[in-house]
């Protein structure tokens, strides 16, 4: 996603593979395609560093779960890559 103007030069950043500049949104939706969570980075962070970023902000969340909930799956696009996360 482009930068809006209203971003300050601090906050943008330039992704070399997409060939873009300025902020990128990372968010995690649930099974209905409702939001759980949003985390905006830089565009040089990668998805991945995003990834870890938006997970380490909300662990209190994944602690707070009931335990009979045996596993929670986490679906990825192609920019994210699993084996190195």
């Amino acid at each position: 996603m482009k930068n809006t103007c209203t971003a300050s030069i601090e906050s943008k950043g330039f992704c070399h593979y997409k060939c873009t500049n300025g902020i990128e949104r990372h968010l995690a939706v649930d099974t209905l395609g409702l939001p759980f969570f949003t985390h905006c980075t830089k565009a040089n962070v990668t998805d991945d560093q995003g990834l870890i970023e938006m997970l380490i902000d909300h662990l209190d969340y994944f602690r707070a779960k009931p335990v009979k909930i045996p596993k929670i799956t986490i679906l990825l696009d192609h920019g994210y890559h699993p084996d190195t996360i």
